[in-house]
């Protein structure tokens, strides 16, 4: 069975963490597809949009502990051993710095290294009836995949800790309320739903958003004067587009701009 299911319609392409048996529950080697198919859909030009979901009732479920306690840790390749952010941290580079919008359609329960996946994506969405966890402090363990990061500059650091520390589950309703999620969708209409927005902003400028979105990346960690630099460098690239002449020609006629990524 592909561990990732890879469908791309009309710019949008989504993948499918594909272990509904597991709740899609991460392995070193499903971490390591899903990192290869950002890379790859960060590079296509038929790609402006990514959707990251999940097969069955889970969105993901965190790192597989069953899969870890059956495997020889001890035997180590150099490259693990010398590895200083592994598979998780490499995943969540992967996102932030993906060229194109990402969109968790968090599908059932995320939880863990699954959470923090969720986190790393630009927008997210869940369905009604799905939930959310830290859930590392339930197996002794502390955050990881980047949730130490995103989850603080997302909801406070006060409302962080207290997620972190109690590892309660946490709903949608409550996810909208404190900045987790951009919304919720009844669960026969979620994926339609989130696939129609996807579809939206597939429509948009290619180019201004991936400058837009390295903009966001940087801002949280880099002082006025340089974002304001970056800025200007940003929107110069973009006044040199096609695009942009759309944009203002659609203006003018009163249309919908149709962009090209040119």
């Amino acid at each position: 069975m592909n561990e990732i299911i890879i469908d791309t319609q009309m710019g949008v392409r989504t993948l499918t963490l594909n272990r509904p048996e597991r709740l899609n529950a991460f392995t070193s080697e499903l971490s390591s597809k899903l990192l290869d198919a950002l890379i790859e859909a960060s590079s296509n030009d038929e790609v402006r949009v990514i959707v990251i979901t999940g097969k069955g009732r889970g969105f993901c479920a965190g790192l597989d502990l069953v899969d870890r306690s059956t495997k020889n840790l001890s035997r180590k390749t150099r490259h693990e051993q010398l590895d200083d952010l592994g598979w998780v941290g490499r995943q969540a580079l992967a996102i932030a710095h993906c060229d194109k919008p990402v969109i968790a359609a968090i599908n059932g329960v995320a939880a863990g290294a699954g959470f923090a996946l969720s986190l790393a994506c630009d927008l997210r969405f869940m369905s009604k009836n799905a939930r959310i966890t830290t859930g590392y402090v339930r197996r002794g363990l502390s955050p990881d995949a980047g949730l130490s990061y995103f989850l603080p500059r997302l909801v406070g650091q006060t409302r962080a800790v207290e997620m972190i520390f109690t590892g309660r589950d946490i709903y949608c309703e409550e996810a909208e309320q404190i900045g987790l999620i951009n919304g919720f969708y009844e669960d026969e209409e979620f994926n339609e739903r989130v696939m129609e927005f996807a579809k939206n902003l597939a429509e948009g400028p290619p180019i201004a958003l991936t400058l837009s979105k390295r903009l966001l990346t940087a801002s949280p960690d880099t002082d006025l004067t340089t974002m304001l630099k970056k800025e200007w460098y940003s929107i110069k690239k973009c006044f040199e587009t096609e695009d942009v002449k759309e944009g203002i020609q659609a203006f003018i006629e009163k249309r919908k701009p149709i962009f090209k990524g040119e």
